[in-house]
């Protein structure tokens, strides 16, 4: 997972895979999410993202998500 901030844009992606997205839909006001061929989410961009997530509510966590066992 990849995050990422333009400044000038004012818009984050949030990053779940690489690919090529083939539909986008609006899941709220400024918040899109791009989708593969297969439905899966690639990523989801939130626009004006100063005014939605501001630094202090942003936690990164190293830990796995999954794990292998």
């Amino acid at each position: 997972m990849k995050i990422s901030y333009s400044p000038d844009a004012d818009v984050m992606i949030i990053q779940f895979r690489t690919g090529t997205p083939a539909d986008s839909r609006d899941i709220s006001e400024g918040v899109i999410v791009h989708l593969s061929a297969k439905g899966q989410p690639l990523e989801i961009e939130i626009l004006d993202a100063s005014k939605v997530i501001q630094k202090k509510d942003v936690e990164v966590s190293m830990e796995p998500l999954f794990s292998s066992a």
